[in-house]
């Protein structure tokens, strides 16, 4: 049997008693963790200005959803060309949620459901990642 210094032994048995916390932070799906919801549009008319100004236009009405802390609206940055860089989007939201529950309430929310009946005619493909907030 292996014997353990004292300080090698008060680290490892203060790492097993956080990992319950920290493990149950990284999986409470519907708790108090931090929500990043980050959206990419591609639009039917790619080269098209008027419609990227459309959904714009139709993404800053999020704003007006309470649940939503921070809303980032932008475009392709002309950063230097790598093989892991995808700037093939014409438009991309990045918006911050208390929640994983404020998140879901947004999703329900009807100045979100009016935007896609709205502005969904503009876009041919959307691709969504959500992060929860370590």
């Amino acid at each position: 049997m292996q014997r353990y210094k004292r300080r090698e032994f008060i680290a490892t048995a203060s790492l097993l008693a956080a990992s319950p916390l920290i493990f149950a932070k990284m999986t409470d799906e519907k708790g108090s963790s931090q929500v990043v919801h980050h959206v990419f549009f591609w639009l039917k008319n790619p080269g098209s200005e008027t419609d990227r100004k459309q959904l714009i236009e139709g993404l800053d009405t999020l704003r007006a959803i309470n649940e939503v802390k921070e809303l980032l609206i932008g475009v392709p940055a002309s950063t230097e060309k790598r093989d892991v860089v995808d700037n093939s989007f014409d438009v991309s939201e990045l918006m911050y949620f208390e929640s994983a529950a404020a998140q879901d309430a947004y999703q329900t929310h009807p100045v979100h459901n009016a935007f896609v009946e709205k502005y969904s005619y503009l876009w041919e493909k959307v691709v969504v990642y959500d992060m929860l907030v370590l």
